[in-house]
């Protein structure tokens, strides 16, 4: 997967920031994509700082782009553009001293086309990293919320198996009309990841078995899904042995063809999601990758202050393509 993704970059190579540039595990994914061609760490932080803390660490960052926001020479015109963008929430003094942190200068960065895309988190909470990209970047226009899925891959029986799972990260228990941008947005990002998918509207209850609010929820999303994109492959509300196995989904689900070969799960709530996507991960020998922030104007994504180097390299690799 990642070797496609890479080759697709080296045709129109990217930029991306990284907010944390002094972070040990931040400057080992840096020296590593460094030594191909097709992505360019931008590093926020003091430059003397960043150096010092690569070379002590042993890593060869030449090539990078380190950027210090204490003498950035754009500073005035970020001011400018993040008061504008504020509109008269924030005054220029509280815009700059926001700025003076990595996570809304790296926001800005990418906002003002100095770098393509934006993965954070590594020292800094996900609300930290949301928050900026909620205020600055935004949602794409069409979409009203921000959405997260996880790519789940493994090698079984010598086949490459992926999935997309949305939303595990994000929105704690969204309405309607947002699981309908959630699983519109994991549609495309499974595509991206050369997923062909096929969207499962999961819930307790299979087409009508069990009653209440929480299935009316899913079922009426599910059918403004599929009236909003007749393209695709849609179907629910449905349980996970409905969604997944071909026996189980014909049996419960007849006649439906994404019971059964589900590969993009749409959860009813954050609760569900996460535990989903941890099960697969810990039990079903999936590597978790995400999550991946959906429904803004720029790939902004978010890191696991408990991430090592490797998961930085890959979520780079990922959070680039997006873009």
């Amino acid at each position: 997967m990642f070797q496609k993704l890479i080759d697709t970059l080296k045709q129109s190579p990217k930029k991306i920031v990284f907010t944390e540039g002094t972070d040990p595990r931040i400057l080992e994914a840096s020296a590593r994509l460094l030594s191909g061609t097709f992505l360019t760490p931008v590093l926020v932080g003091n430059e003397e700082e960043v150096q010092a803390a690569a070379e002590k660490a042993g890593f060869n960052i030449r090539g990078a782009i380190i950027i210090d926001p204490e003498n950035y020479d754009g500073m005035d015109a970020m001011v400018e553009k993040m008061v504008e963008l504020r509109k008269g929430k924030m005054t220029a003094d509280e815009c700059r001293a926001a700025l003076k942190k990595g996570n809304y200068f790296g926001t800005m960065l990418v906002k003002m086309g100095v770098a393509d895309a934006l993965l954070g988190g590594a020292t800094y909470s996900t609300a930290d990293t949301v928050r900026p990209a909620l205020q600055l970047i935004k949602t794409k226009p069409g979409n009203k919320n921000v959405s997260s899925c996880f790519i789940l891959q493994r090698e079984k029986n010598g086949v490459d198996e992926r999935l997309c799972m949305g939303d595990c990260a994000i929105q704690i228990d969204p309405d309607e009309d947002a699981l309908v941008e959630t699983a519109l947005e994991c549609a495309k990002t499974a595509a991206t990841f050369g997923i062909d998918p096929k969207i499962a509207f999961l819930s307790y209850s299979t087409k009508g078995s069990g009653k209440g609010e929480a299935v009316d929820k899913v079922k009426n999303a599910c059918d403004k899904a599929k009236a909003a994109a007749p393209e695709l492959a849609i179907d629910g509300e449905m349980q996970f042995d409905a969604a997944v196995s071909p026996v189980v989904g014909q049996q419960k689900f007849p006649g439906s063809k994404v019971a059964g070969h589900a590969n993009t799960f749409i959860f009813p709530e954050i609760q569900s999601g996460n535990i989903g996507y941890k099960i697969a991960q810990r039990l079903g020998g999936f590597a978790a990758y995400g999550p991946i922030l959906q429904g803004l104007n720029a790939p902004i994504n978010d890191l696991s202050r408990g991430c090592d180097a490797d998961e930085v390299y890959k979520m780079a690799i990922i959070t680039a393509a997006l873009a």
